[in-house]
């Protein structure tokens, strides 16, 4: 039996889910946990990652080290994405989390990112042809998936903290400023070459403002256990519609919004141009929803490498 401990930290939360996996390869999750630490607020041109941010995210990982290091047979994997990847302080932090938790912080590539989110995705809901859009806080994850298979991948490096700072969406919405927004999204869809590929395919929604979406419209429709997003799907006609009545709305107005947590309420228009967005550029009539992304590519990944390890063992 081995307690499977995965930490993802990101730009704007980290999270973390325990899995207990039995001696004959069945697995049950045990914890999640989630702390909203906005570790790349601040940042600045010179990507230096901030005092009070570290001190929120040290908080964040010792509420977990609580929980985990009462469990036996513990083996962690933690990787950190955007904030840290981007970070000019990255190995000064590093050190810092290897000592004061003595845990070895993998900071992985974007690809490696939108890889794990295949995986998660792929593993748990039946996808054959459709795009993969996770939107982060510093940075978005896009997989092209034909046959099952993924085709091209590509990480950009901004996303719902960076896009709502950089053209100041937190409160009211001034016009010329979305239009930049959306203008500068569009310009960076329109120079992956192969996007195109993707055109009229279903689009698959991974990522806190996603899932924010996906949890505003379960409510709308007062559908039976709202938080249940996994394998949820949305017309395009409804994205477009919940965006138009979100922009309208300042950070008051928006924390009002069922669905909307209020740690979000201030990057979520920023968090919902690339999918709205990707959607219409692609002619895309709806959107599934995805909860199993790169914690769960992860999990899938060790359980493959303990199969392979008991074959070969034989």
């Amino acid at each position: 039996m081995e307690n499977f401990v995965v930490i993802d930290l990101g730009s704007n939360s980290v999270r973390m889910t325990v899995t207990k996996i039995n001696d004959y390869g069945t697995y049950e999750t045990v914890t999640q946990m989630k702390e909203f630490v906005r570790l790349s607020e601040n940042m600045g041109p010179d990507k230096i990652l901030q005092p009070e941010a570290i001190k929120r995210t040290f908080e964040a990982l010792q509420s977990f080290k609580d929980v985990y290091e009462k469990l036996d047979n513990v083996s962690i994997k933690a990787v950190a994405t955007a904030a840290v990847r981007q970070a000019s302080n990255q190995k000064s932090f590093l050190k810092k989390v290897k000592t004061e938790f003595d845990i070895d912080l993998e900071v992985i590539s974007g690809t490696q990112e939108a890889y794990y989110d295949y995986i998660g995705v792929t593993e748990t809901l039946p996808v054959t042809n459709a795009v993969l859009i996770d939107t982060g806080g510093a940075s978005i994850e896009i997989v092209l998936v034909q046959n099952g298979k993924i085709t091209n991948l590509i990480s950009i490096p901004i996303g719902s903290v960076t896009i709502s700072s950089e053209f100041d969406l937190s409160n009211h919405i001034a016009a010329s400023e979305l239009f930049k927004a959306v203008i500068g999204m569009n310009d960076i869809y329109q120079n992956i070459w192969w996007l195109k590929n993707g055109m009229n395919l279903p689009i698959i929604g991974l990522g806190g403002s996603n899932r924010t979406l996906a949890k505003i419209n379960r409510r709308r429709d007062q559908l039976f256990n709202m938080e249940d997003i996994h394998g949820y799907k949305i017309k395009g006609t409804q994205a477009n519609k919940t965006f138009e009545d979100i922009i309208g709305l300042d950070y008051e107005g928006r924390k009002e919004v069922p669905g909307i947590s209020k740690d979000r309420a201030d990057i979520i228009v920023g968090g919902l141009i690339p999918i709205v967005l990707l959607m219409n550029t692609l002619g895309s009539e709806k959107i599934t929803f995805s909860t199993s992304g790169l914690r769960v590519g992860i999990l899938y990944e060790h359980l493959h490498d303990m199969l392979r390890a008991n074959v070969e063992g034989e």
